[in-house]
């Protein structure tokens, strides 16, 4: 058993290892064996989102992933683990770093995330200021407000031979309160001066500066650049440095982060401190002093309806173009969303049981509200595309490009119900619960009465309730129809498996126009065109659409075993399908019976008893099951 005191120790020496204080000679010394320790802010941000990891998705190996993003490339960060649904947002956001960290035009530009509420902006920002407080001690000048590299005590006359001996690009100058005290007190023997290993943190103020909204009446620019210390004012004339208070967030920001929350809600005069802050990479001093040279990353971020009348004031083009803008919309991938509250669900202290598809039925509403409506799709049919599922839909698997859909609808994630507004209906579900379990039919009911609670436009509140009471009610009960199928089918994967294997057989017998070998009889068999009907009518497809569908599986699965890819029921969603719907025809009329019968008998009890205990096995608790399966009676296998 690990002791309290084994813990502490160990930490506090791996601390003391880090900790450095010495000369700037021996910082020389140490900076010439790892010039990589002076690097500016922008490169520091963009390592440790890189040194944490990253994966390239290799969409040919995953078909529903192709289907999504075609052949893009994806990269997947570490860093951004607990973030779903906005990769490719995310790649955007680390390409700003790469480029700024090679000193491009990004280097001096604001990063600002604009998008809706709930979208995960300040969660973005808050990982990037985590991600800082985490990493190594920078070395910095001992008693500098600013925190400033060591190297700004070299002369200019100098930096051009120890960039050569350190083999480093040396920028920045010194702040008026360095400067005041190397010529004061060490004589200008900048050798002697005085460094140290600091690391940053949110709370303490170090490295990281955060700018909340400020009162419009009262835009104290101190707060930015800090002030004149006015009991030092009898003291010392107004232009010495010694009266300067570098607290501000651009002070304490410097080597770091400065993060402008709600950025516009500002006055533009107050703002104009990021003008110079990033193109010159100077900021002004309190008092009468110089410019004070600035290396650090400034964020910002607003919801949309800020940033348009902010952009549509053309006196505001000095900062509009030093900005680097990224939207963060909502997700619109249903498996994804269901992690966004997966997550937020397992940080919180509920511990009530939820049924299975109870998280996907509020996801379901949750990208319906964000979808803009589409003239070549319904939307639960695009918010299937948009999740990388196969459609089937006349008797065809339709061939929709999602590349067109989204072109149609450039902003789409802009609108729409929050994650926040979703978790508010769960914790209302679990809260109510008097059994402590919640279940998809709970979960709508909750939605519906938080919809009608809504401050928004009464066609809008129509068309979230039809999502709420048709789309997502009828959806449910095909899913709810599934499981209630496997549970009561004994060994419901291996039928459905040998109903895929034998359509897999017919199908590419009929397809190349060959013979099926039975492995009893060792005889040669034409296809069997009835059992492929069979399969193909649970779906819709018949005539003469019958023989492209046929082509179009055999064609898949050769394309996935050529790729190294697995093959099962599942993989081909449109197949997958007509083999449940197959099996669920199949015993439809039973668990009907089984299900409504309220006397039953002792094989029917038995059978009932069986398919409750699979559910379970499946994730139901005794009680949501019984809620469900009475359910179920009322709603399915209608005569």
């Amino acid at each position: 058993m690990v002791k309290f005191i084994d813990l502490i120790s160990k930490d506090r020496e791996e601390r003391e290892k880090k900790h450095f204080e010495g000369t700037f000679l021996e910082y020389l010394e140490i900076l010439k064996n790892d010039p990589s320790l002076s690097m500016l802010a922008h490169q520091r941000m963009y390592e440790i989102i890189i040194n944490d990891g990253e994966e390239t998705i290799n969409t040919v190996e995953n078909a529903r992933l192709r289907r999504i993003y075609g052949n893009d490339i994806i990269k997947k960060y570490n860093f951004f683990k607990e973030f779903y649904g906005i990769d490719k947002i995310l790649m955007k956001i680390v390409n700003y770093f790469k480029t700024a960290a090679m000193k491009g035009e990004e280097s001096r530009q604001v990063l600002y995330l604009v998008g809706p509420v709930g979208a995960g902006k300040s969660s973005i920002m808050e990982a990037l200021k985590k991600g800082l407080e985490k990493s190594n001690p920078i070395y910095t000048i001992k008693g500098c407000p600013m925190r400033e590299e060591p190297l700004h005590l070299i002369p200019s006359h100098l930096r051009e031979e120890f960039e050569k001996l350190l083999n480093v690009k040396i920028e920045g100058d010194l702040c008026p309160i360095c400067r005041y005290r190397l010529k004061h007190d060490y004589n200008n023997e900048f050798e002697k001066f005085p460094v140290e290993a600091v690391d940053f943190s949110i709370r303490s103020r170090k490295g990281i500066g955060v700018v909340p909204p400020v009162d419009p009446n009262n835009q104290d620019t101190s707060v930015l650049i800090g002030s004149v210390d006015i009991s030092k004012i009898d003291l010392y004339p107004e232009d010495d440095p010694r009266v300067l208070s570098l607290n501000g967030a651009f002070n304490v920001g410097n080597r770091g982060i400065v993060e402008f929350i709600e950025v516009f809600k500002n006055e533009i005069e107050y703002l104009h401190t990021m003008i110079t802050a990033t193109q010159e990479k100077s900021i002004p001093s309190p008092g009468k002093s110089s410019m004070i040279y600035f290396d650090g990353i400034i964020l910002a971020h607003s919801n949309e309806g800020e940033w348009n009348k902010f952009k549509s004031d053309h006196t505001n083009e000095a900062i509009l173009d030093r900005i680097v803008k990224i939207e963060v919309p909502y997700c619109l991938k249903l498996d994804e969303e269901i992690k966004i509250y997966n997550k937020i669900l397992k940080r919180s202290n509920f511990n009530a049981h939820i049924a299975p598809h109870t998280i996907e039925v509020a996801s379901m509403f949750a990208i319906l509200t964000r979808l803009i409506p589409s003239s070549k799709v319904n939307p639960l049919t695009k918010l299937k595309i948009y999740n990388g599922e196969e459609i089937v839909e006349k008797g065809a698997t339709k061939k929709i490009d999602i590349i067109e859909l989204k072109e149609e609808a450039v902003r789409e994630g802009m609108t729409g119900i929050s994650p926040r507004f979703i978790m508010k209906a769960l914790d209302h579900s679990i809260a109510e619960s008097e059994n402590n379990c919640i279940n998809p039919i709970s979960v709508l009911e909750t939605l519906a009465k938080s919809v009608k609670e809504l401050s928004i436009g009464e066609d809008t509140k129509k068309q979230y309730l039809s999502f709420l009471q048709n789309t997502i009610k009828k959806e449910y009960h095909k899913l709810l129809e599934g499981e209630v199928t496997k549970a009561f089918i004994h060994g419901y994967k291996e039928q459905a498996e040998d109903l895929f294997n034998n359509y897999l057989d017919h199908a590419e017998a009929f397809v190349n126009k060959t013979k099926i070998k039975d492995e009893s009889t060792g005889e040669e068999l034409e296809p069997d065109e009835e059992f492929l009907r069979s399969i193909e009518e649970q779906i819709k497809i018949t005539g003469s659409s019958a023989k492209g569908f046929r082509q179009d599986v055999t064609s898949y699965m050769f394309y996935t075993i050529r790729n190294g890819g697995k093959i099962d029921y599942t993989c081909y969603q449109p197949l997958k399908e007509a083999i449940e719907n197959k099996l669920a025809a199949s015993v439809r009329e039973l668990s009907r019976v089984i299900t409504r019968t309220k006397v039953r008998d002792r094989q029917q009890r038995k059978k009932y008893d069986a398919m409750v205990e699979e559910m379970k096995k499946n994730g139901y608790c005794q009680h949501c099951c019984n809620v469900i399966l009475k359910y179920a009676a009322n709603n399915l296998w209608k005569d």
